[in-house]
């Protein structure tokens, strides 16, 4: 495949994914969640990680369009020094501005996110994956570094809505496999994922792709790498305002489909926040750590004279 001379080493390594065997998979999964140690690593050291030969390393650089490895970890190390650089760059935009136009600059940036995302959402898509995570016997999540706060979210609130729901939260590959061991055609997995993409979460997907499970992408532009393997695509700007990755819209966009689930299934959220809600009373879930002192309602259904009451006792 050719590229042209600006094309940065990590965006060769995503489109060249696909068409790549087994073993330049391994080393391209290798280099993209350890490009720190990967760029001062030899090809002999990166194939020894990995399993794979020398001559393995020196073609995967070769099929990426460089000449050897050297030409490839050069490439690896201009892309590093340019992600580490950003901070400098911060620097320079923000550097005489006072915390109240940083406040504005970031916020307005948010709201061009959002507005983006809300002139380009393919509606079709985002049906499609509702009636999707509905139908599914398993709901697969994935989302990592800075997408798993994300993950955490949508899998909170679909386990209101529907069970099996299954969270993957580990660092290695070997492990979400495990955890995926089951999936199959009746399942469906949501791989959520922004730059710098993260290659674990695509080899999740890729996986249920295999087991011909339906495959979900919450991502930032058609031409994401998490897309190769989804059957519905939804997608939502993520462009940074600095070196903080910009997940507002992203989030709304999950937001809209938990409730947008809460619709189709009314009778089962509320049969289960009902049974949630009489958990938390009779545990006393919230008794320590969220009460709210100024609401007039009994707490876990004592009154509040009676508790009064109790207190002066104690006080005597």
């Amino acid at each position: 495949m050719k590229f042209e001379k600006d094309v940065d080493v990590i965006t060769r390594i995503n489109e060249c994914y696909p068409k790549m065997s087994k073993g330049k998979k391994s080393i391209a999964l290798y280099i993209c969640d350890h490009y720190e140690q990967a760029v001062f690593m030899t090809a002999a050291e990166v194939g020894k990680i990995v399993g794979m030969s020398e001559s393995t390393v020196v073609r995967f650089a070769m099929s990426l369009g460089y000449e050897g490895y050297p030409q490839f970890q050069k490439a690896l190390s201009v892309w590093v020094s340019d992600k580490f650089g950003s901070v400098e760059k911060v620097g320079r935009k923000f550097g005489r501005s006072s915390d109240g136009e940083i406040l504005q600059t970031i916020l307005q940036s948010d709201i061009s996110n959002i507005e983006y995302t809300i002139n380009n959402m393919d509606v079709a898509a985002f049906k499609t994956a509702v009636d999707i995570i509905l139908k599914s016997k398993t709901v697969y999540i994935v989302g990592l570094r800075s997408c798993e706060p994300l993950a955490d979210f949508l899998h909170f609130y679909l386990n209101t809505i529907r069970g099996n729901n299954i969270l993957i939260k580990t660092t290695s590959v070997t492990e979400m496999f495990e955890q995926m061991i089951r999936i199959n055609d009746r399942d469906c997995i949501i791989g959520i994922s922004f730059p710098r993409y993260s290659m674990r979460t695509l080899k999740c997907m890729e996986f249920a792709n295999d087991r011909n499970a339906k495959v979900i992408t919450i991502t930032d532009t058609v031409h994401s790498p998490m897309n190769l393997y989804s059957s519905c695509n939804l997608l939502a700007k993520s462009e940074m305002a600095s070196i903080v990755d910009s997940l507002v819209a992203p989030l709304s966009v999950i937001n809209a489909l938990v409730v947008a689930l809460c619709m189709r299934r009314p009778a089962d959220v509320k049969a289960n926040l009902k049974m949630l809600e009489e958990s938390w009373n009779n545990y006393q879930v919230y008794l320590n750590d969220e009460i709210d002192f100024a609401s007039d309602a009994p707490m876990i259904g004592l009154p509040l004279q009676n508790r009064s009451n109790e207190s002066e006792q104690e006080d005597i």
